[in-house]
């Protein structure tokens, strides 16, 4: 308590003329908009997934988180299936994409920068950055 009035004495429970508690939810609310704004850019920037394959992604991880519940080895087990199914299936689209799109669509398609769309490529195509 004595700690609290020394800072409302020395003005540091305040940011300008607003208690520093209502100043900083407001703070706080600005920028979950900012960052709601935010992602939404993202997301329509991004390539567009089939709905089918968008639902079947959402219902898997749904499944999995499920059975999480019952059976953690199980939902690790499958965890673990759907990264080797990943690897499988996104060798080939890898690779091409890799040697035809352009670095910066790339990017922009997979949500990441242009080196950490070089490297997803490279290891979802299992082929070497370095020759």
């Amino acid at each position: 308590m004595r700690l609290d009035r020394a800072r409302a004495r020395a003005g540091l429970g305040k940011i300008g003329d607003r208690e520093l508690q209502l100043a900083g939810a407001n703070a706080a609310d600005n920028c979950v908009v900012d960052w709601d704004a935010h992602t939404e850019e993202v997301r329509l920037a991004t390539i567009a997934l089939p709905t089918v394959v968008s639902d079947l992604l959402g219902r898997l991880t749904d499944e999995i988180e499920k059975l999480t519940r019952s059976s953690p080895l199980a939902a690790a087990r499958a965890a673990h299936l759907m990264q080797v199914a990943a690897k499988q299936a996104g060798r080939w689209p890898a690779q091409k994409a890799l040697n035809d799109t352009d670095r910066h669509d790339a990017a922009v398609a997979l949500v990441v920068s242009e080196n950490g769309a070089r490297s997803l490529l490279a290891h979802l195509g299992d082929v070497s950055l370095y020759g």
